[in-house]
């Protein structure tokens, strides 16, 4: 039996140390929560996802699945003493910067160690053997080819550039201002900080789809339970028990009050001691379910007879989406070739290496709490409510965030922290468990889509007609916004003149379904696209060529009768596809008729369209600057970074806009007291929204300067170490700028600016401004099938996407592979099905060798309002996957496949449904 007062002794990066704690404790418990080596991080506890890679003895291991007795006398090297000692590691670490090859940084340390092995070992090696040595370390973020391009890096020139002058960040492959702490492992996550002394929390949580409940004696459990300080139930909450992402449709509690609407819901919590509530079983807790008839499907909550999952949502509905433009039933009706089909999409995991995670504690009349989330200032009206207190009472400090593609906009830890920590006075940690984290949070719309095109016979389109119902699991969460998103972009970057788009938001006894990159286009997307290679197929056209032939013109009004102008550069990106599009075909026609195995290759092909932040309605970021006594420049930037670069690029716009170089300012990071509020970080929008507030604030600070020199517009500015010398033509004016005054901030000329999209509403049939700025792409797909077994490969991507103005080249083809990855898992193998697979060894995700070479096209056909130009990237890698993959694998196999992911056994299916109805057709 474990002693808690064993003393196991082992060398840790190379001294002697010496642990009081059971012999069965977790390595990575001993190293985080004993010796304070954060740099570990812990993602699953189950060997899974391999974040915890440390040496042990010189071999790489999952720190979660060795015990701390195992390692008693025997070494232990972790990335903080790598960091200090190995020239390998070092080496590593530099050419990841130079690469961007950490973007969230969650999993960095784990693949630095795990790299580091081989090349001690092997220091030339192949990208066979590169790929192996991290095979065991997952990454959700970058599609891990810059990670593989950082270990076969022997020293060759650089591929990040050095700081630039002046005035010339914007375009240059800068290395992530926040990079050195993700690669030696001191970058601060959700779950890698809290005061001393803190209680620990455990959310009880419903095991059912739906039930009612009745706790049994709270009192009795806590007194039996030495440690426990608190159990916290709704009747804690104070304030208003009601919050939710989108105001007028909020409707989640912080605890089920009756009944639990899916399986995950937490119905109360434990808090304690966190050596006491580590050891509880939470299975034993007094709580007796009443099961009840759950809805799990949406076809089950649209009958007619089917009971309310909210009493004041007739029919489970939550909301409606409509865009209709023309006659889309006369011109259907008279089209001469039409295609029509049905499409469907189940829950898709957002699965980001870190859990949720994150701590709150109640100082005087406010509370502070530091968390994992992309949406600070949405968290802190939730919680004002939710406490009922002012929102000037509360403070959300966010943490690093480990991966959150949308999930960590919706509140997780953060409203049990805040009563905790209320109701207790004392600092609350909560960290989420792996199969907690997938069984509770928020996943990708599942989709039930029908579409009808039709096109008259040169190939243009003339009509589109979409029906789209998405599960939105038991809470509305974000599914608003994709019912509202997807109308206005299920016709593809394409003009079409007749179109109606329909969609409902469903509720169901699920897990409620929100935001995951793309809200509901890359659904919408997988349907379209299919079917435009289904008519062009018909029409005895060219895939690609009918796609150029279609694509929209700045001078053509999209289906809400939006004439976008500057700024549309879609039919550049497929045409930029047509040289490997024709080699790629002729090279897949020629295996195909040459193999004598049962491999098939086959090419795709698919384009999108994304609008970058809210859909018409108010999106601004606020941006506040100032300029200190000493000469440098401090840029209160609250965007949050979620691994996607905003930390950088909007330095490299705000550098710029300015005329300062980039070492001279200071980034104030996102924190509710410090810095305004950007907005969230969702739907592509920081680079353009935040981005552009950045650049007015430093145009207004600018011109601030030059009228205090009495300069021109065109002078130059150089910042000294206490002063500011402006060059205007022949003239130069020095500003001495500590013998000027200061503001409460402390600084001598400071200047806020919000931006603010310009957009309109949408009338009753969808028509108007929705969105100010849209990305464009497209994507080409090779692939291999086994027609045999239905196994499919991607062998190879090419992405073109017009990205208006790429303000560092690195980062956004970051953005493309990653969201390519993330693509791929949608097509071939993702598919959450609640109750089931709550853990990253049977929900898979694509590792390593799932990976081809990603080859990104950047297009800079820049937007007229964006920042220099500028646009998003970060939903628009991911929509165009998917479906260039499905219309490969009909390329390669004849066979078309209609729910995604294309498992191997769907595909062997379709394989063998398409032979037989070839066979019935000879026969007839």
């Amino acid at each position: 039996m474990d002693r808690p007062d064993t003393s196991i002794g082992f060398t840790l990066n190379g001294r002697a140390v010496n642990v009081a704690t059971p012999p069965g404790q977790r390595l990575t418990r001993a190293l985080r929560d004993e010796l304070g080596l954060t740099g570990t991080k812990v993602g699953c506890d189950a060997g899974d996802c391999g974040a915890c890679t440390v040496l042990l003895d010189g071999e790489p291991v999952c720190a979660c699945l060795v015990a701390v007795g195992q390692v008693e006398g025997h070494r232990v090297e972790t990335i903080e003493g790598l960091t200090a000692s190995s020239p390998v590691t070092q080496k590593l670490q530099d050419a990841f910067l130079r690469h961007g090859a950490a973007q969230c940084g969650i999993c960095t340390p784990g693949m630095l160690v795990a790299a580091t092995r081989l090349l001690e070992q092997n220091p030339r090696p192949t990208e066979a053997q590169a790929m192996d040595a991290v095979g065991g370390v997952l990454c959700r973020c970058t599609g891990y080819r810059k990670i593989v391009s950082a270990i076969l890096d022997q020293g060759e020139p650089g591929v990040a550039d050095s700081d630039p002058v002046a005035g010339s960040a914007v375009g240059k492959r800068l290395r992530r201002v926040d990079g050195k702490p993700k690669t030696d492992g001191t970058e601060i996550f959700g779950a890698d900080e809290t005061p001393a002394h803190s209680l620990l929390l455990r959310a009880i949580r419903s095991p059912h789809h739906h039930a009612r409940f009745k706790f049994g004696d709270l009192d009795r459990y806590v007194a039996s339970h030495p440690g426990i300080v608190k159990v916290v139930t709704a009747k804690d909450v104070p304030g208003v028990d009601c919050y939710g992402p989108i105001p007028p449709f909020a409707d989640q509690t912080v605890f089920a009050h009756d009944a639990v609407r899916f399986r995950g819901e937490a119905v109360a919590a434990v808090v304690g001691q966190p050596a006491a509530i580590a050891a509880l079983d939470l299975t034993k807790f007094p709580v007796v379910w009443e099961t009840l008839p759950a809805l799990t499907s949406m076809a089950a909550a649209l009958d007619e007879t089917a009971p309310l999952v909210h009493d004041k949502r007739p029919g489970n509905i939550l909301t409606r989406g409509r865009v209709v433009k023309g006659d889309v039933e006369a011109a259907l009706a008279s089209a001469p070739v039409t295609v029509e089909g049905e499409f469907e999409t189940g829950f898709v995991e957002h699965a980001y290496i870190e859990p949720e995670a994150g701590f709150a504690r109640r100082v005087g009349d406010r509370i502070e709490i530091q968390v994992c989330t992309q949406a600070p200032y949405m968290n802190l009206e939730d919680i004002a409510k939710i406490l009922g207190i002012p929102q000037s009472a509360v403070r959300i400090i966010p943490t690093a965030v480990g991966g959150g593609f949308g999930a960590k906009l919706d509140m997780s830890v953060q409203p049990f922290l805040a009563v905790a920590a209320w109701v207790t006075g004392q600092p609350v940690q909560m960290v989420y468990t792996r199969p907690e984290s997938l069984m509770a949070s928020t996943k990708r719309h599942p989709s039930k889509i029908r579409a009808k095109i039709g096109a008259a016979r040169d190939g243009s389109l003339l009509a589109i007609d979409v029906t789209a119902d998405f599960n939105t699991g038991a809470y509305s969460s974000w599914g608003p916004t994709v019912a509202n998103r997807v109308p206005v972009h299920a016709s593809g970057p394409y003009y079409v003149p007749h179109y109606r788009a329909l969609t409902r938001a469903v509720h169901t006894h699920l897990v409620p379904a929100g935001a995951f990159r793309g809200f509901g286009v890359p659904q919408a997307t997988l349907a379209q696209e299919q079917l435009f290679d289904e008519l062009a197929d018909k029409l005895d056209m060219d895939r690609l060529e009918f796609r150029i032939k279609n694509a929209l013109r700045g001078d053509q009004p999209t289906a809400t009768g939006q004439v976008i102008g500057e700024g549309v550069g879609i039919r550049a990106c497929l045409e930029a596809l047509r040289p490997r599009w024709q080699a790629a075909r002729a090279e897949a026609a020629a295996f195909n008729r040459s193999t004598k195995t049962p491999m098939r290759r086959g090419v795709g092909v698919a384009g999108m369209w994304y609008g970058c932040g809210n859909t018409s309605m108010a999106n601004p970021s606020t941006m506040r600057t100032g300029l200190k006594p000493d000469g440098r420049v401090a840029l209160h930037q609250g965007a949050v970074d979620i691994g996607q670069g905003s930390n950088t690029v909007i330095l490299q716009i705000f550098a710029d806009a300015l005329g300062a170089p980039i070492d001279r300012i200071d980034r104030v990071a996102a924190d509710t007291d410090l810095t305004p509020d950007c907005g969230k970080t969702s739907a592509s929008r920081q680079t353009f929204v935040s981005g552009k507030a950045a650049e007015l604030a430093a145009r207004a600070l600018r011109a601030q300067i030059l009228r205090a020199a009495n300069a021109g517009e065109d002078a130059k500015i150089q910042f000294g170490s206490d002063h500011v010398t402006v060059q205007d033509g022949a003239h130069e004016r020095r500003i001495d700028l500590k013998t000027l005054p200061v503001d409460a901030r402390g600084y001598v000329f400071a200047e806020e600016a919000t931006f603010n999209p310009p957009t309109t509403g949408l009338d009753e049939n969808g028509q108007g401004v929705p969105y100010a700025v849209y990305g464009f792409g497209a994507h080409l797909a090779e692939i291999e099938v086994d027609m045999d077994l239905g196994t499919v490969k991607l062998t190879a991507l090419t992405a073109a996407h017009d990205v208006g103005r790429a303000i560092n080249p690195t980062l956004v083809e970051g953005q493309i592979e990653g969201g390519a990855a993330q693509g791929l898992g949608l097509a071939l193998m993702e598919e959450f099905l609640p109750g089931r697979g709550e853990n990253l060894h049977d929900y898979l995700i694509p590792s390593v060798g799932d990976m081809p070479k990603v080859h990104s096209i950047l297009i800079e056909d820049a937007s007229p309002v964006g920042p220099f130009g500028a646009k998003g990237i970060g939903e628009q890698a991911l929509i165009p996957t998917a479906p260039a993959i499905f219309n490969a694998i009909f390329d390669a196999t004849g066979a078309r496949i209609r729910r995604a992911p294309a498992t191997p056994d769907r595909v062997r299916a379709a394989i063998l449904a398409t032979r037989l109805r070839v066979m019935g057709k000879e026969g007839g």
